[in-house]
């Protein structure tokens, strides 16, 4: 049972109801989480079938497409007429837009028509001379891998850079070079069998009988492409013709990425953190950790379904260990293969069932408290004001690690400070209590013996465990600590800087309802197309709030945002501005360093509505003996017949229940939402 007083949260509200007390997670059941997919699907209700398979991303698209480019008369030729263009014109179209699609179409036009002694004014001056156009801001990597994936394969003559965020794209000078020695269609073509690279494939220029012709192309395509290709001319009934090989290479695992297998499906755990269960997993299908990839990281008391994938697990192989899994509490249903991995944050958000046990009105100056009625009462008030105007948009404890000794955004400082070996220690400092965990970790900080404090260590600590072994190999040194902090999966690892952050974020919210009130002012942050699916933004273009727009009330609270500490915020134009810089430099992060290099981790930071609201919000009050689903005879006879009797007297007090169901974006906590209603903080 856990006391819903939210700990690790400032104390700040949007509305001024009352409130009431109750208890929230008094069996696992009643704090039920079901993922929110981007199709906007829960994920424990896909159709999985041949009419609603999983949709390929832009990438995917793409390297389907570029598959089949191969020849049907030969497999290991690419033929330079083969159409490419519907399947990516029509992606690209929905990754640019089409008024920039169509802009983009005009400059293609304008580079083509160059006279060709511009052209060759161009080519001998320098690259930031050669005309450019920008395609616009991409925040999310895999969409800017998209569009440059796009633009190489459908428009071949250009070349795209990016700039932070900004994609800008020119002329290919190598394309225009190759195509001042041969047709333009061959351009196109070769330059789609290089951007391809699909093993053991050819391309072959049509036959040409000038040798010295046939000379420049191979110096130029040894000159540009040496290192990916060799080349060969040989003898057709058609002449004399130069072919094309990629190069063959030592294998590696980064190679023939189409041959990766990844496998979806919806996990469901009890009980369980999220790498206890990918551990568990792992070790049932032969796998590592790292195969295994996720949106969000789930509650771990509680019930919790959310998508997965896991790599070179078929789905044959999946289906088959279902039921060994099912053993460990490990539920796996909606299996499917997928186009790619997941990665963090591509959710929609989270659907929440929740049960709210022994509500009661908050007491009074003398202890008294209300009756059944008022406290109903007090319960109607409450939803109605979190539905009509949202809560604080708070990180809730479940960032920091309620109950910890040692919380994971002083973690997170240390590794953001790269104090690597400082990071393992905070890490493993024990909790009071003598639990095997505790003991394992207390026997490591006295002695730093990792292979005994691994033998201490129980098998359900998955994270603990596998830095362990990564200190027991290479030692508690600073390489030691580095290799320990790279053995976590990178949900695993980013996941205490982020919690750095989220704890700066909570204590400036805090700070600017306190100080500067709920209303926007000059100076805010504000995104005004803020879209209703997504609960925090990379995009960097930020509209300032004005003094005019203060006055005039333009903007609501519910469209200001703050900045989550990273390297590629701005931060507000007024107060608030100093106030980050000075609570940053106090943590000895005046140089905003938010790249921690030896962990491979970069933090751009992002930018965080104040308020969230509670989508589909619906409720019900139960009075005592109506049955709530949820609840488990077999969970009360756990706690013992003394626990069981207290329940019992504490539902005679108070015998109302409150069942709650509603939707939050990513990122977004339930047990906040509770607390702008309950009104209960300890």
């Amino acid at each position: 049972m856990k006391e819903v007083c939210v700990t690790n949260v400032p104390n700040c509200f949007i509305s001024d109801h009352e409130g009431f007390t109750g208890t929230i997670k008094n069996y696992t059941k009643d704090f039920v989480v079901t993922e929110i997919d981007i199709h906007r699907q829960l994920v424990n209700t896909l159709v999985v079938g041949p009419q609603n398979i999983d949709k390929p991303n832009p990438d995917a698209l793409l390297e389907k497409s570029k598959r089949n480019t191969k020849c049907k008369q030969d497999s290991t030729i690419i033929s330079p007429d083969i159409d490419h263009s519907s399947p990516v014109d029509r992606d690209l179209k929905l990754l640019l837009g089409l008024s920039v699609y169509e802009e983009l179409e005009r400059f293609l036009i304008t580079t083509q028509n160059d006279s060709d002694a511009k052209r060759d004014e161009l080519n001998n001056q320098t690259q930031s001379l050669t005309p450019e156009m920008s395609l616009g801001s991409f925040p999310d990597k895999h969409q800017r891998m998209a569009v440059h994936r796009a633009i190489r394969h459908q428009f071949p003559s250009l070349m795209t850079v990016t700039h932070q965020f900004e994609i800008k794209v020119k002329e290919n000078h190598d394309y225009r070079e190759l195509s001042g020695l041969v047709t333009e269609e061959e351009s196109e073509g070769f330059f789609r069998f290089i951007d391809a690279k699909v093993p053991g494939s050819a391309y072959t220029f049509r036959p040409d009988d000038v040798k010295d012709h046939r000379t420049a192309v191979h110096h130029f395509l040894s000159r540009r492409f040496g290192k990916l290709v060799e080349t060969k001319s040989f003898s057709d009934p058609g002449g004399t013709a130069i072919s094309v090989r990629l190069k063959p290479r030592k294998r590696t695992k980064d190679d023939c990425v189409e041959e990766e297998v990844y496998t979806g499906f919806t996990l469901c755990k009890e009980n369980l953190e999220t790498l206890e269960a990918i551990s568990y997993m792992a070790a049932t299908l032969g796998a590592v950790p790292s195969d295994f990839s996720y949106a969000g990281i789930k509650d771990k008391r509680a019930v919790t379904y959310q998508a997965m994938v896991v790599k070179n697990v078929p789905v044959k192989r999946l289906t088959e260990k279902a039921a060994e899994l099912e053993r460990r509490g490990l539920r796996v249903s909606h299996v499917r293969s997928a186009p790619e991995p997941l990665h963090l944050g591509r959710l929609a958000g989270n659907h929440f069932d929740l049960v709210v046990r022994h509500l009661r009105a908050h007491a009074d100056g003398g202890g008294k408290r209300d009756a059944p009625g008022d406290v109903a009462a007090a319960v109607e008030r409450a939803v109605g004001n979190v539905k009509a105007r949202g809560f604080v948009n708070y990180y809730g404890p479940q960032r920091f690690g309620s109950g910890q000794g040692v919380q994971s955004d002083r973690v997170g400082l240390a590794l953001l400070k790269e104090d690597m070996v400082g990071a393992v220690r905070l890490f493993f400092t024990p909790e009071d209590g003598d639990e095997p965990h505790n003991q394992a970790k207390r026997h490591f900080v006295q002695t730093e013996n990792a292979k005994e404090a691994l033998a201490l260590m129980p098998v359900s600590k998955a994270r603990e465990r596998l830095m362990l072994r990564a200190l027991h190999r290479y030692g508690p040194g600073a390489d030691g600590c580095t290799r320990a902090w790279l053995s976590l999966p990178y949900g695993m690892r980013v996941f205490y800087p982020h919690a750095y952050c989220s704890r700066v974020w909570n204590e400036a919210v805090a700070h600017r309802l306190a100080t500067l009130g709920h209303a926007p002012i000059q100076g805010d942050l504000v995104w005004q197309d803020l879209q209703e699916d997504t609960g925090e933004s990379n995009l960097p273009q930020m509209h300032v709030v004005s003094a005019e727009e203060e006055r005039d009330g333009v903007y609501t609270l519910a469209q200001v945002v703050l900045p989550m500490p990273g390297n590629t915020v701005t931060y507000p134009q007024n107060a608030m501005g100093l106030w980050y810089r000075e609570r940053l430099a106090n943590d000895g992060l005046g140089d905003g360093r938010f790249r921690i290099s030896g962990l491979k981790l970069n933090l751009p930071g992002c930018y965080r509505p104040l308020v969230a609201t509670p989508r589909n919000l619906t409720h019900r009050l139960l009075e005592q003996g109506e049955e709530v689903a949820g609840g488990g005879e077999e969970e009360e006879e756990e706690r013992g017949g003394e626990e069981m009797a207290r329940r019992r007297r504490e539902s005679e007090r108070a015998p109302l229940t409150l069942v709650l169901n509603f939707d939050l974006v990513s990122s977004s906590y339930a047990t906040v939402c509770l607390r702008e209603m309950m009104k209960c903080d300890v």
